[in-house]
């Protein structure tokens, strides 16, 4: 994983502790910093290919809906694609999860 911090405020590790931090008790411990840093990549993924990530889509007066259930179809699809882990999906969900409200706690979409 990366040391260094993105322009916008999105740091690896941190978003990994955090995710980490945000799973229910019975899925502490169950996934590694990899597993979960692979998981967000799949995410960003998802948001590229959604366009999500092009400057020109977002104004600061345009509201971005993400698709949480549709993401983690997305996710879920790839990991089996990528043979690494058999995920569920609501392994997955809470992964996501997590991952937004890292987001959010940078302010990223705002």
């Amino acid at each position: 994983m990366s040391k260094d911090i993105d322009p916008i405020g999105y740091d690896e590790d941190e978003a990994v502790k955090f995710i980490q931090n945000s799973l229910p008790q019975e899925l502490k411990g169950k996934f590694s910093d990899d597993e979960i840093n692979y998981i967000v990549d799949i995410v960003y993924d998802f948001y590229e290919n959604k366009g999500l990530m092009d400057s020109k889509v977002a104004s600061d007066d345009e509201f971005i809906e993400i698709d949480e259930d549709e993401m983690v179809e997305y996710v879920l699809k790839n990991t089996k694609k990528d043979k690494i882990k058999d995920f569920t999906a609501e392994e997955i969900a809470f992964i996501v999860r997590g991952e937004l409200a890292y987001c959010d706690s940078i302010d990223m979409f705002e």
